[in-house]
């Protein structure tokens, strides 16, 4: 009977993570799009592989892109999962 409680708590505490990681990769993915612009823009004035600034702002919102969407698999995975159960 134990193990059947703690399997029980190990899943309800398992959603609160998957639910909180998908807020934060959320939040990290709009984050670096914002500052990825935000670099880009101010150094677009020399368009060129030599700009530092402007080739880390386009870095950045190419890696906020795989952010969001390494989010969004882990949320339909995740959903899936928990649909499946029920």
């Amino acid at each position: 009977m134990t193990t059947k409680t703690a399997t029980a708590q190990r899943e309800i505490h398992g959603e609160r993570d998957v639910n909180r990681l998908v807020v934060w990769m959320t939040a990290a993915a709009w984050i670096f799009l914002g500052f990825g612009l935000l670099l880009s823009l101010l150094n677009l004035h020399h368009f060129s592989d030599r700009n530092t600034s402007l080739m880390i702002g386009i870095g950045c919102m190419v890696g906020s892109v795989h952010i969001y969407v390494m989010r969004t698999a882990i949320h339909l995975v995740h959903s899936r999962a928990s649909n499946a159960e029920k």
